[in-house]
């Protein structure tokens, strides 16, 4: 129960005095006056509406109307011009005006003695000028006659409720404008007075509240048979009773001496101790208005309350219930009533005079009050007024601010803190974290940091100090509960906490985040840095995705793979063939796996060469098209591998496996790399291999002279020499410089240069001759047959050289006779056909003749003979062959005498192939002095080039 003296006291409304309208002259400025006697008035629909104005010069004079019978309802619009229509013969008791429709309600008597009547009115239709009157019936309930002591209707012109000075309550169900879809009935019956009724409707229920002088009842009319609860036991006078709004949640408020009650449909609400005799009470846009006598006067003693004498002092408050304040007092004469309408209040007075109360702005009253409550350090009344006043936001928060430093100003940090969290989203954080860096007023920062972060108005550096905060208070509960929150709630920079957290230590949290948001690198960088698990990584690796997965294993393989080789690798081995992200398990047989090119993580393996040739046997075993440089790395780790092992059976598995993957036929397109490879870890066979590979024959004899192989030189040339006819020329020469006894394989190479006439005797002897160990007889035999071959040669060229003369000289004879002697054609059969010639036939000198058609069949020209022709052709080619060798050898030796640059003649007729290849000699056989070798060379090189010329 608050005192009422306690609350304070604000001027929330202007008050001023109606004036007349200025008239034609633009004289005004009185106050306007109603003439005296005024019974009721209500208000709504933009008019002041009221009823039984006593009878007077005063009265005619003011409307301009013929004196005539009857009593008035008069409507006073904004405009100040009033106007009327006859509504009862005698007097009007009761007016109700409904807020959302044009229908006014009268409760008059038109007959002297106890006869209410009950008329409705509708404002928008007219009958001769006059509001139609749409519905007349008595107001008796049942056949007692009783005065009428109030009435309401309901906003849905469904209810109608009258009450009666006997303590009955008439209600209307249906239609109150028409008599035939109404029903009237007497809801209750009682033995005091009814002094107030209202209806409150509350979704599709409707209540109706019956005061009268002693109780309080509350009616349900939404279900059959209307049930009823008492309320209370006290009740009140004519006019103390009223609806509130929906601020107050529609409670039924009753004004009694003591105190002012509020009431639900079921039971007794809040109560407020109001002193003094209530006359009036209303309630207005959420403020009550109770109009009461002035305590300085006498209290009259009537039941009802509601009459005083003319002289009497009136006291009217209007109350803030919400934040318990007075928004206006004031004193006046006699009070009537008080309406509402256009936004203001009108103050009726028995004098004749409308005082209106205009509200001010919200701000005007803001300003006005604020500084007083400031002052008097009264925040909590000075925001919940701004609240009820819907000030904006900004205003708020400035009145939360003051009210923050004020507390704090005072040392009550806890409730200072609470009061800058509600300026979140207004004032600058900054302004109040400087507050509170202290270390002891940590937990209140940590208070505005945390509903900051929950507002989602928190940058990095907020986040930064929040979790700084948390782990100085070592509060894991809190920091687990910041920070495992789902993520539609998030509401802070997950990268930053999570660089805190690490910075702070606790590795398991920052992790957690580092899972949980997806921030791949950093769960990685903990992992492997910090927590140490290299495991947990690896198993994190494998459920990320592919392109996630290749680029964390290229960043942090190295680190893995020198503490969990063995995991590292297999990894490396899905990722790297067929690979599905370890969690996917939906997906898992359906999505094609990727593979990462493995050639790229081979730098993952340094030091490593045990999972390194592992991961390159695999790769190369289950995926055949693995990158180029695999099969490189391969081969060069399996050189290495061999050249290094001691054990002589691993070494010759070693040299295998070497051997094999040369022979994969993957080296095409580097030969070049693996012959390199090869002769680094001198690897006679690769090398060998990769030579024959290559077609590199010469390479391939030297290699075994280098070694001084003497057998294999013969077993190459033997092989390639076909090829390659130069290799035995080279492999006399290398003998040849042999200071040892080598006429075994002097006599073998000599033996083929023999057969193949590769070279002649005097290079032969030559050649030879630099080489003390070998005698006379190494080349004797070599020598004895090649002497018996040419005399054998120049015997079958004699016995040529004497049937070509003999053979000229026959020819030579027979053309003399074809020029001086008759030729005889004495042939009788064709040469072609082998027929007897018949005319016509053709015959040639050379003796053969032929059938005409014989002849055009089988000649290709009309002046040779078939037969003879293609023996004709060979030697005319011969010839011809003979005389171009000729001119050739004379144009290259006369070019050469003439020129000055004679090397430039020969490097041109080299380009024209007309020279025999030159054979260049590119590795140098081991165990000699370096000049020695190039001297032997250069000589080899000159008897090839001097041959060849």
């Amino acid at each position: 129960m608050a005192a009422y003296l306690q609350w304070r006291r604000f001027v929330f409304f202007d008050r001023e005095t109606v004036k007349e309208p200025p008239g034609p002259d633009g004289a005004g400025g009185k106050p306007f006056a109603l003439p005296p006697g005024i019974a009721v008035c209500d208000s709504g629909r933009g008019s002041l509406v009221f009823g039984d104005i006593l009878r007077g010069a005063g009265l005619w004079g003011l409307c301009g109307a013929r004196r005539g019978r009857g009593w008035r309802i008069w409507f006073l619009p904004r405009s100040l011009q009033l106007s009327s229509f006859q509504a009862y013969k005698l007097r009007v008791t009761h007016l109700y005006q409904l807020k959302q429709h044009s229908i006014l309600v009268s409760v008059g008597e038109d007959e002297e003695g106890i006869n209410p009547l009950v008329k409705v009115w509708n404002l928008e239709k007219r009958d001769g000028g006059n509001p139609l009157c749409t519905r007349i019936f008595p107001a008796i309930p049942g056949n007692k006659p009783t005065v009428v002591s109030c009435l309401t209707v309901h906003e849905n012109l469904n209810f109608m409720a009258i009450g009666f000075a006997d303590g009955s309550v008439v209600l209307t169900k249906g239609d109150i404008t028409r008599d035939r879809h109404s029903k009237t009935q007497i809801l209750h019956e009682g033995s005091y007075p009814v002094t107030g009724l209202a209806f409150r409707q509350s979704g599709k229920t409707t209540h109706l509240f019956v005061v009268t002088t002693e109780n309080i009842q509350s009616y349900m009319l939404s279900v059959k048979d209307y049930p009823h609860l008492e309320l209370d036991t006290h009740g009140c006078g004519l006019r103390c009773s009223s609806l509130s709004d929906p601020s107050q949640d529609l409670q039924f408020i009753v004004a009694g001496n003591e105190c002012v009650y509020l009431y639900q449909p079921d039971e007794r609400g809040p109560c407020f101790a109001f002193e003094g005799q209530k006359l009036i009470v209303h309630w207005y846009r959420g403020y009550l208005i109770i109009v009461s006598k002035d305590r300085k006067t006498s209290p009259k003693s009537e039941f009802a309350g509601n009459e005083a004498q003319n002289s009497d002092k009136q006291v009217l408050n209007i109350y803030d219930l919400c934040n318990k304040f007075i928004a206006y007092s004031s004193v006046f004469d006699d009070i009537v009533d008080v309406l509402a309408e256009w936004g203001s209040l009108y103050v009726l007075t028995r004098d004749g005079k409308i005082h209106v109360l205009q509200e001010k702005d919200t701000q005007t009253k803001l300003e006005a009050c604020k500084s007083m409550l400031f002052r008097k350090n009264l925040f909590e009344m000075a925001i919940n007024l701004a609240k009820s006043h819907h000030l904006d936001s900004d205003g708020l928060s400035e009145i939360f601010r003051q009210y923050g430093d004020h507390l704090y100003n005072k040392g009550n940090h806890d409730g200072a803190i609470q009061q800058y969290i509600r300026t979140i989203g207004k004032l600058e954080p900054s302004y109040v974290i400087r507050k509170f860096l202290d270390a002891q007023r940590i937990h209140n920062l940590t208070a505005y940091l945390q509903t900051l972060h929950l507002q989602s108005l928190a940058n990095a550096d907020h986040t930064t100090l929040l979790l700084n905060c948390y782990t100085k208070l070592k509060d894991s509960s809190k920091l687990e509960e910041f920070i495992k929150t789902s993520d539609s709630e998030v509401r802070f920079d997950v990268e930053t906490a999570i660089k805190v957290l690490r910075q702070a230590g606790y590795y398991s949290h920052a992790v957690y985040l580092a899972e949980k948001h997806e921030h791949h690198e950093w769960y990685l960088k903990i992992q492997l840095e910090d927590i140490k698990n290299y495991q947990e990584a690896l198993h994190y690796i494998g459920k990320l995705p592919f392109e996630q997965a290749e680029s964390n294993m290229k960043r942090y393989g190295k680190i893995l793979m020198h503490h969990a080789p063995n995991e590292t690798t297999e990894l490396l081995k899905i990722l790297c063939t067929d690979y599905r992200p370890s969690g996917d398990s939906e997906g898992h047989g359906m999505l094609e796996g990727k593979k990462a090119n493995s050639e790229e993580f081979i730098p993952v393996f340094a030091n490593n060469s045990r999972e390194l040739k592992a991961f390159l046997e695999h790769m190369t075993e289950v995926q055949a098209d693995s990158p180029q440089g695999v099969y490189d790395t391969l081969l060069e780790l399996r050189l290495q591998n061999w050249a290094h092992e001691q054990d002589e059976q691993i070494k010759e598995k070693l040299h295998n496996e070497a051997l094999t993957l040369l022979k994969s036929g993957r080296f095409k397109t580097v030969f070049d790399k693996a012959l390199v490879l090869c002769q680094m870890h001198s690897f006679k066979d690769g090398v060998l291999y990769l030579y024959e590979q290559g077609k590199l024959f010469q390479q391939i004899m030297h290699y075994h002279m280098q070694n001084e192989q003497y057998k294999k030189v013969i077993e190459v040339c033997e092989l390639y020499g076909d090829q390659e006819a130069c290799l035995w020329e080279q492999a006399l020469g290398y003998f040849a410089r042999k200071e040892e006894d080598c006429k075994e394989y002097v006599a073998a190479v000599l033996k083929h240069i023999e057969n193949k006439n590769l070279m002649p005797p005097l290079l032969v002897v030559q050649t030879l001759a630099h080489n003390s160990t070998a005698t006379l007889s190494v080349i004797k035999d070599y020598l004895v047959n090649k002497l018996q071959k040419q005399s054998r040669q120049i015997e079958q060229d004699e016995e040529r050289i004497q049937k070509y003369r003999e053979e000229t000289t026959r020819i030579r004879q027979e053309i003399e006779e074809l020029k001086a002697s008759p030729k005889i054609f004495q042939k009788t059969k064709c040469s072609i056909c082998t027929s007897a010639l018949e005319l016509p036939s053709v015959h040639f000198l050379c003796g053969h003749s032929f059938h005409q058609h014989c002849f055009e069949s089988y000649s290709e020209s009309d002046s040779e003979c078939p037969t003879c022709m293609p023996e004709n052709r060979k030697v005319m080619d011969m010839i011809r062959a003979q005389e171009q060798k000729r001119d050739l050898h004379d144009q290259f030796q006369h070019q050469l005498k003439c020129s000055n640059d004679g090397f430039s003649v020969v490097a041109d007729y080299f380009g024209r192939g007309v020279f025999n290849k030159l054979t260049l000699i590119t590795d140098l056989p081991s165990g000699k002095a370096v000049a020695t070798l190039e001297a032997g060379l250069q000589r080899e090189l000159l008897i090839h080039t001097k041959r060849s010329t």
